[in-house]
């Protein structure tokens, strides 16, 4: 423990004395890069091992009704350890590092950094129908979140590198380094700039030349083709389809992921849940696990893949009796996945979606096939459907657009992407100008997108409140006042109790025409002139609080209580002075290429 700390401290004023703030920064995201690729690589492998797993349980039952069951087993498993193990301190979410990053100056707990790699690869692992985007964001954020801490940055830099291990980790799953930095910059940080860009790109290129090395399958292999002009009003009917489809599955995600059988304890909602989760499976097969297996058949026009495991796979073999099975598929994909979340399961919904864009263009191909009016590519399809489904639930269009385009290699589908990619999003902001993860912290946490919460949260409260400041009691008579306004120039003044407490105040300028009224009683006290403020600050309420508070009371000054003991005055002037010192501090914070 001494070494330790001894060996800390060292490097801690090694990398003070010696190294400049951006070439420390660049190192860190090199390191960030580095472990959120080999997060990247493990998780892979312990998702390949749980399924290898499920495959020799299934092999000694009847092949489709293993599927009952093995899902429950899966989120038993993650919930026991999140529960036992792990002591419930997993945070789960890309909306909740939104709510760290915004609010808890990127602390993220350590436990985070391999907690999501255990309970993801259990969920998923069993067929648990969910992605693992989430948890290797939310690994690559905690890696990013303390390496920071470790090296006691400030916030702003804690920021950015847990948008560096995001990106990382993003680009290590999908073999995308442009997506994975795009996704951070619209979906983590809200904002591009060239001091949160290069450190974004590096951590990005190191998390992906690690995944090449230890890790040679590719997610999806180059099927795409050139797209050709007579497809173009189908593009365009597949942009609305995925935008009206991107507002269900945030409407149907919101309400599932909050959990099911919430009356019943954590082990029965598991069980009952992954149970109802497995007989969804039972009846669609290809909504076991992320369900990427039978994404890349499709993509290979091996469409009849889906007849195989399928209990109803003898009816199938109609054309129409297909596309009903096909967009069966479409809906109840972020069902399944929403039931795996809201019973305990650990995942995301970034695969969900992916899969439901894909069979979504499977379906709009398939569909205008069968009539015989034109023939559509039906690869290109899947993958514009996957762009514009992530485009109009993340609201993330470059996001989708590059993602796709590195995944697939369908960068001469461009056109198509950017047209389905943007018709789908401006489909869903017209439906909910914010995304499914600032949805729920818009209600549940009251953070909103544009507020400067890490300057305002990076203010320390107590540092602001004024205790030069003179009190009076409600007892005492108006002549008294006039002594005391004659030695000073406080034009504001706390009437106090023996105790301490506040019973109210006196604004000398609201009060002026008061004291100077002909019809004042001679023996007016100061009870017969003070007022109650409009509101009372609390000692430990955030800055943030503060200046909401200013700004609904409309006030500029307010009285703050500590254990129901006043402590002194307030101003909203003095608070925005010190957000105007953040505001600089932070620019030069971001200035990389100035730091010294």
């Amino acid at each position: 423990m001494i070494k330790t700390l001894l060996h800390y401290i060292n490097v801690n004023r090694w990398r003070l004395v010696r190294v400049s703030k951006h070439n420390f920064l660049m190192y860190c995201s090199v390191f960030v890069g580095l472990i959120a690729g080999l997060s990247a690589v493990l998780l892979k492998y312990l998702v390949h091992f749980m399924e290898d797993l499920s495959r020799n349980i299934s092999a000694h039952l009847p092949y489709h009704y293993s599927y009952i069951f093995l899902p429950a087993l899966g989120i038993l498993f993650t919930v026991a350890y999140q529960h036992l193990i792990n002591r419930d301190q997993i945070q789960k979410g890309i909306g909740t590092l939104i709510y760290i990053i915004k609010r808890n100056k990127s602390n993220v707990k350590f436990n985070n950094v391999y907690s999501h790699l255990i309970t993801s690869s259990l969920t998923v692992g069993f067929g648990g129908s969910s992605g693992l985007e989430a948890p290797i964001v939310s690994t690559g954020a905690a890696i990013g979140s303390n390496t920071g801490r470790f090296f006691k940055l400030s916030p702003y830099h804690k920021t950015v590198l847990m948008a560096a291990g995001a990106s990382a980790g993003i680009a290590a799953v999908f073999n995308s380094p442009i997506a994975g930095v795009l996704f951070s910059l619209e979906i983590l940080l809200g904002e591009i700039s060239i001091s949160t860009f290069i450190p974004l790109l590096i951590a990005s290129a190191t998390g992906v030349v690690v995944a090449k090395v230890l890790y040679s399958r590719q997610l999806f292999h180059l099927v795409t083709e050139g797209w050709v002009m007579t497809a173009l009003p189908f593009y365009i009917l597949l942009g609305l389809l995925c935008g009206w489809v991107a507002i269900y599955i945030g409407k149907v995600a919101e309400h599932l992921e909050k959990g099911i059988f919430k009356k019943q304890n954590r082990y029965v909602r598991a069980a009952l849940g992954g149970l109802i989760l497995g007989l969804i499976i039972l009846i669609f097969p290809p909504l076991l696990g992320e369900g990427y297996h039978y994404l890349q058949e499709a993509l290979n026009g091996n469409i009849n893949v889906l007849k195989e495991e399928s209990l109803f796979g003898s009816y199938m073999e109609h054309r129409w009796v297909m596309a009903g099975f096909i967009a069966a598929l479409v809906f109840m994909k972020i069902v399944a996945a929403g039931i795996t979340l809201g019973s305990g399961g650990n995942g995301g919904t970034f695969a969900p979606t992916m899969f439901t864009g894909a069979f979504l263009g499977l379906f709009v191909a398939y569909v205008v096939n069968q009539t015989g009016l034109v023939h559509l590519n039906t690869s290109n399809f899947i993958a514009v459907g996957m762009a514009g489904a992530l485009s109009g639930v993340l609201h993330a269009p470059l996001t989708a657009i590059f993602l796709i385009a590195e995944i697939t290699g369908g960068y001469v589908l461009f056109i198509p992407l950017m047209i389905v990619s943007a018709i789908s999003y401006i489909i869903s902001r017209l439906s909910n100008p914010h995304n499914m993860y600032w949805q729920g912290l818009i209600h549940e946490k009251n953070v909103y997108p544009g507020q400067d919460d890490e300057m305002l949260n990076s203010i320390e409260l107590s540092k602001l409140i004024s205790r030069d400041y003179l009190t009076l009691t409600k007892e005492q008579p108006i002549s008294e006042l006039f002594k005391v306004l004659a030695d000073t120039n406080i034009n504001v003044f706390a009437v106090l109790s023996p105790e301490h407490e506040l019973q109210g105040v006196l604004w000398l300028d609201e009060v002026r025409k008061v004291l100077y009224n002909p019809s004042l009683p001679a023996d007016a006290t100061i009870a017969d002139i003070m007022v109650m403020p409009p509101a009372i600050v609390d000692y430990d309420q955030s800055a943030q609080d503060v200046m909401q508070l200013f700004d609904t009371v409309d006030a500029w000054r307010l009285p703050v209580m500590r254990d129901d003991r006043f402590v002194g005055f307030i101003s909203k002037s003095a608070l925005l002075n010190q957000y105007r010192d953040a505001m600089v501090k932070q620019h030069k914070q971001s200035d990389l290429f100035h730091q010294q």
